[in-house]
Parts: C-alpha cells; structure tokens; sequence
C-alpha cells in the first residue's frame, strides 16, 4: 500500500501483523531469536507473539520513534490515541530481551524514558563498500535523464519523498539557482512527491527533474551520474536524532555530500568532509551549492574525505559482526 492515506496504510499494516503470525509460526521451524523491525508497531506485536509461541528471544530493532515522529509531524494529533501508541510501545521495549537502536540520540531518548541502558545496543546503519564505490565513470545517458546537460552541475537528491525530507525546500533553492547551470534531480517515489511536482510546477522551475524511483541495484549508477549529492530533513527537533542512512552510501560512492540537517546526523556529516546548512533555508542551501559548484577541486577533496570516513566507521561488514555477536549472546 503506498504510504498515504492512514486508514489503507493501518489496514496494511493489521494484515501483515496477522499474515506475519501465521505463516512465521507455520514455516519458521524453532528459532532462538526472532528479531522485528519497527515501525511499526503491529509488525513488532506479530513478532512478541512469534517468539512466545515458539519459547524464543526477541529483539526489537528500532529505526524511527514511532509515534513521537508523526505526533511532530502533525500526523497524529487525538492525544488519546498517542497516549495508547506511547504505551504500546514502552510495552514492546519492556517485553524485548535486546533493543537495538540504529543511533546514539535514539538511546538517550529510551534510556530518558526508563527503557534500560543495558538492555540497549546501538548499531548504525552502514553500506557495502563493494557495491557502492568511488570512481564510477558518469553515465551521459544517465545525466540526460536526469536533466543535466554538457557543463551542467548536476545535484542529485536520491531516495524516499516522504513527509520528513522537506522536499519542497530543495525546489525552493532551485529557483534561487536557475539560469546558473546547476541542475536538480529528484529520483525516488513517496508519499510527499506529489507535493514536490506541484510546488515544482508552481515555481515554474526549468532547472529541475522529477524522475521516478530506480530499482535498488541501478541506485549506484544514478549516484554516479551526480556532482552533488543532497540529503535534507525537515525543519523538526525530533530529526535531530535521526540519521538518514542513505548519507553512507552517498560518501562511500565518493560524491561531496550538501546535508540540510541538524544533531547527530550534522556531526556525522562534518566529520566526513560534508558541507552542512540549516534545514529548510532556501537561500543557505543554495549559497552552499553555488560555492561548492563554482569548486571541482574541492567537490574532488570532499569526496575522497568522505569515502574513506565511511571505510573507518560504517563498514556494514563490520556492523553486521556487532550485531552477529549480540544475537548469539541472546541464545
């Protein structure tokens, strides 16, 4: 179900949680562990009842605070219902054997709830270094797509266009930049792109491509095609604990990185030789592309700093140990 429209994305949701159930307690066999992503929480609520079934561990994997993100992005607003979803979900942190949580502020944020520091592990999201590299020839074919012409800068924005990215910022920028030779990319699908094409046509911007989602495995030839990649949040507190994981993948293919971000996904981002503004500052942002444009040499620097950061500190091989460890620990 696309990601719009509460009542067929719950309805979604309740039919995975019942599906989940009865073909995991079905074809499962007898695991030690059952590990569940959440959100959401009806998937997280399949899995409690996988592992009592079948007498084994749980673990719950953390990658939003779900509901707190859509009670600041104003989705959610019955404060009885937000007060059901906040139980619901201490419940899980409570019945969980292992918490895992993909940052360091998503651990304080527990732990300042009373979830126990002890019970909880952060693991970061990583990338493939084999797969998402540096050096991959730009494609002209792919660069035509995407709007740019010979000499163009091209600034990619690659993922989902989802309610948290602020999108329409990025097609505000663009307006401040056209005529100049630098052109915008949006590839990805979500439940904000129609947003994006409507402000995009309101703006009357003829510097700007709306393409469609790619599937995973040409991702590292659309990033190839890139001069600069962008990775903005929207303007919210709660963001200052995210970290959007596609930042990894775009350092570790050797692009210089512009983040609209704040928090731990800034510090994480200066310390790989990225350029950070404000989130949802037209004018900061397009300052910032407009210099590093006008700047190959130092577009160059910030993707070598930036590829090898990723290599020191996101290796996913290494991740993927950390959290091998903790499983067998579990057993």
């Amino acid at each position: 179900t696309p990601n719009s429209g509460v009542f067929r994305k719950t309805l979604s949701h309740l039919s995975f949680m019942v599906s989940s159930v009865l073909l995991g307690t079905s074809r499962s066999g007898k695991p030690d562990v059952v590990v569940v992503s959440s959100p959401t929480f009806f998937s997280a609520i399949g899995a409690v009842a996988i592992a009592r079934l079948k007498r084994a561990r749980l673990v719950v994997e953390v990658r939003d605070l779900w509901p707190a993100i859509f009670v600041e992005l104003g989705v959610l607003r019955n404060r009885f219902l937000i007060r059901v979803l906040e139980r619901i979900e201490l419940w899980l942190y409570a019945t969980a054997d292992a918490v895992v949580v993909v940052s360091e502020s998503f651990k304080a944020d527990l732990v300042r709830r009373k979830v126990p520091a002890e019970k909880i592990t952060t693991i970061f999201n990583g990338v493939d270094l084999e797969r998402f590299v540096a050096g991959i020839p730009a494609d002209p074919h792919m660069r035509a797509a995407l709007g740019a012409s010979d000499g163009d800068v091209l600034v990619l924005y690659i993922g989902a266009h989802g309610i948290s990215h602020g999108l329409t910022a990025v097609a505000e920028t663009a307006k401040l930049l056209e005529g100049q030779g630098i052109v915008f990319a949006f590839v990805g699908e979500g439940a904000a792109k129609s947003d994006l094409a409507k402000r995009v046509a309101e703006l009357g911007l003829s510097n700007a491509v709306i393409h469609p989602g790619v599937e995973h495995d040409e991702v590292p030839r659309v990033i190839a095609a890139a001069d600069i990649c962008l990775v903005p949040l929207k303007d919210i507190p709660l963001f200052r604990s995210f970290i959007p994981s596609k930042i990894f993948e775009l350092l570790a293919s050797g692009k210089p990185v512009v983040g609209a971000v704040s928090g731990e996904a800034a510090i994480i981002l200066r310390e790989a030789g990225a350029v950070i503004v404000e989130p949802e500052q037209p004018a900061a942002l397009a300052d910032a592309l407009h210099d590093l444009a006008r700047d190959p040499a130092r577009r160059e620097r910030m993707g070598c700093v930036g590829r090898s950061y990723v290599e020191t500190h996101f290796d996913r091989r290494h991740l993927a140990l950390r959290y091998l460890n903790l499983l067998s620990s579990l057993k």
